[in-house]
């Protein structure tokens, strides 16, 4: 075991060499539950938004005109791109971590597939929805 350093106070100087940022590479893996939190939050967000809409059609008139404006415009539409992409991948990482809860996919090959497979599927279903919705619109 190392000895321990003292500086010109006479407090140890030595770190702890617990894991950090500096010592590991960043994995698909890491990045997408980094991203899987991310996404949880903005989900908060955008069923404040989704709850605004309701009301506003519930209220009907003038409420519902204001809330399709904004809905209907570039900018809502990203938005609702983007909490569309965010609920499906949220949806497919919480599919991934109960199939860890199980013990299985925890291994090198599998661990990345899943990984993969949520991020491209994601991607996919997100395409997909819209795709059909303005198909059906």
């Amino acid at each position: 075991m190392k000895e321990a350093e003292f500086g010109a106070s006479g407090i140890e100087t030595r770190r702890p060499l617990s894991p950090h940022l500096q010592i590991y590479r960043p994995t698909l893996t890491m990045m997408m539950s980094i991203a899987h939190r991310i996404t949880g939050a903005a989900l908060y967000f955008g069923t404040l938004l989704l709850a605004w809409f309701l009301i506003a059609v519930s209220t009907g008139g003038g409420a519902y005109d204001v809330a399709a404006y904004c809905l209907n415009s570039i900018a809502g539409k990203l938005i609702l791109f983007g909490f569309t992409w965010a609920l499906f991948h949220h949806l497919l990482g919480g599919i991934r971590h109960a199939i860890w809860d199980t013990g299985h996919g925890l291994e090198h090959p599998q661990r990345e597939w899943l990984t993969r497979a949520g991020l491209v599927g994601g991607i996919g279903l997100t395409v997909t929805v819209w795709t059909i919705a303005y198909l059906v619109h």
